[in-house]
């Protein structure tokens, strides 16, 4: 029998992509302390916190398969986290106005029957906004929870104007990637 799955993350768009992915899985998660390192290459940024994730977990789990992921939004190289206040969110708005971005989510998986790590970066290029685009768009969605204080998800097309890569990687886990890793592990989904 194959070892239970552990999503270590709290992110509700992370739970709704597994379970649309019809993987079975159960949420724990343990407080870690996230780099916000402006230095380090993206995907080397993001893949060190996603680790800490799910080896935080998988310490207290080893007879389960972990999921550790983390999100951050880049412009021209510096991370744009989540914002602390909606002054900081309008800020970050204004910043990827009429600019391109790289999202990159980082995916470690540690098991007993392997340890997987990837990272996904995709290219959000985003429209011209007025005050008003910032002003309407916050009024429409919860910005405080979300790297670069955007959902691509909810209505991202009044302010995002083309993707390039994957969309479910800006939601927050490349699902297709992750569903290949653990099929590598042995699990069919």
């Amino acid at each position: 029998m194959l070892p239970p799955v552990i999503l270590a993350s709290q992110s509700p768009r992370r739970r709704e992509l597994l379970e649309k992915a019809g993987i079975p899985f159960s949420v724990i998660v343990r407080d870690t302390e996230e780099l916000k390192e402006a230095s380090m290459p993206p995907q080397e940024l993001c893949l060190h916190n996603a680790a800490a994730k799910a080896e935080a977990v998988f310490r207290e789990h080893p007879d389960s398969t972990v999921i550790g992921a983390d999100t951050l939004v880049f412009l021209e190289g510096l991370p744009l986290g989540k914002p602390g206040n909606e002054e900081e969110a309008r800020t970050t708005l204004r910043k990827l106005s009429g600019h391109t971005h790289h999202v990159c989510t980082a995916v470690a998986i540690r098991s007993p029957l392997g340890m997987k790590d990837l990272a996904v970066l995709t290219e959000v290029t985003f429209r011209k906004l007025t005050e008003r685009d910032i002003r309407r768009y916050m009024e429409l969605v919860n910005v405080m929870d979300k790297a670069g204080s955007y959902a691509f998800q909810e209505y991202g097309e009044m302010i995002i104007s083309s993707v390039r890569g994957d969309t479910d990687n800006v939601i927050g886990l490349p699902v297709r990637d992750v569903v290949t890793c653990l099929n590598g592990l042995g699990y069919r989904f």
